[in-house]
């Protein structure tokens, strides 16, 4: 990964802003900066609408390979797409989980049958997708999932619960790691199945935020089903292509999340010149040391998408979630205390939160999520520096 860019490619850059700027208006002007991480709640249904829009011009699924509905883009334009996509304030993508996720793990593991049933949808903005990883028992600890999927006959009949599953409630598909071998335990015998969400034997509760929002939910599978053909791979091969899937999920998008934390920094700066705040020596260094993490964020991103595209994990992708949990999680105590009294006021009723106010309190679960700060740290020894894994309790 070069860290800079050719003058062809900057002409691309050129080409991506004008199309924001000149889509990004009218109907869609109040989506700009709009559905993001604590925000997923804001014009859901406008979002796809945007979305759909944007599948129509060929701004969907860019880097997926042209015969499966993207524009096949080098690593330098998805990296370029995504930087000015944020920069123009394009709103959270409603179907990330299956542009970024479920499709590439499809091309890579799934049937052609598989292919041509889902990428289309994903690809043109009407099929959205949820992810059934996490259990209450199963939640950083993956190869804990008790959750239990048996065949019979055209079928598998699946039953128990996930949690925290994001946009569940948005979602016509969810990708669900089952225990398929009876009495299997840890990484063996599982699978990784593609389940309809609208049936009789899904049940979604929402979970409120400390937001007061509900993006996420749990999911119960009380005899759901889903065609035997909907399985990724074969019976057994989930924990593989589970761990692919999250090695897909640290791509190029993680530049596009970079440039919302710019966004995010930028306010903060601009607030902080305007009530006074850089006048306080510690909030400068603050801000300071808020801008160099970003930097060092975006360099190692871009050492991290060097190495193949294959899913695989190197041992520079393993560091990325600890630190932009970290970085954003004091961002968020920066903007608390760089608006000072203001951050505990909302200006009138309905009393909504501010952007910032949001940004805080969804930060709070940033080292949590996707694997917890502690896990994390597990990984990088383990996985990364090949020291012996943490004793077992017995």
């Amino acid at each position: 990964m070069q860290l800079r860019f050719s003058q062809q490619e900057e002409q691309f850059r050129a080409e991506i802003a004008r199309w924001l700027k000149g889509n990004l208006c009218g109907e869609f002007e109040q989506l700009r900066f709009r559905g993001g991480p604590g925000d997923e709640h804001s014009f859901p249904e406008e979002r796809k609408v945007w979305e759909q829009h944007m599948a129509k011009a060929g701004w969907l699924c860019v880097g997926w390979p042209k015969e499966y509905g993207g524009r096949g883009l080098s690593i330098n334009e998805q990296v370029i797409f995504h930087e000015e996509y944020a920069r123009a304030g394009g709103p959270g993508h409603a179907g990330h989980i299956g542009e970024g996720l479920a499709g590439p793990t499809i091309i890579a593991f799934g049937s052609e049958e598989q292919k041509q049933r889902f990428l289309p949808g994903i690809a043109n903005g009407t099929e959205y997708w949820c992810q059934g990883y996490s259990e209450p028992g199963a939640g950083s600890d993956l190869a804990a999932v008790k959750t239990k999927a048996e065949l019979k006959e055209d079928q598998w009949l699946i039953n128990g619960q996930k949690v925290w599953t994001s946009l569940a409630h948005e979602s016509e598909w969810c990708f669900v790691i089952a225990r398929t071998e009876p009495g299997s335990v840890g990484h063996k015998g599982l699978s990784f199945l593609l389940v309809p969400m609208d049936q009789t034997g899904v049940t979604i509760r929402p979970i409120e935020q400390l937001t007061g929002t509900s993006e996420f939910n749990e999911v119960f599978f009380d005899d759901a089903v889903t065609d035997a053909a909907n399985i990724v791979g074969q019976p057994g091969e989930g924990w593989k292509i589970a761990m692919a899937l999250l090695g897909f999920e640290r791509g190029v998008s993680t530049l596009g999340q970079q440039m919302q934390f710019q966004n995010e920094l930028d306010q903060i700066i601009k607030i902080a010149k305007e009530n006074g705040a850089t006048q306080d020596p510690s909030l400068r260094q603050r801000i300071a040391d808020a801008w160099m993490g970003l930097r060092i964020m975006r360099y190692n991103s871009l050492r991290m998408l060097s190495g193949g595209q294959d899913g695989s994990l190197q041992r520079e992708a393993m560091i990325y979630k600890l630190y932009w949990a970290t970085w954003h999680a004091n961002l968020g105590k920066l903007a608390m205390d760089v608006l000072g009294p203001d951050s505990e006021l909302v200006e009138s009723g309905p009393y909504n939160l501010t952007r910032l106010q949001s940004m805080y309190l969804f930060t709070r679960s940033d080292t949590i999520y996707g694997g917890t700060n502690e896990i994390q740290r597990n990984i990088i020894a383990e996985r990364a520096l090949g020291m012996p894994k943490e004793p077992k309790g017995r």
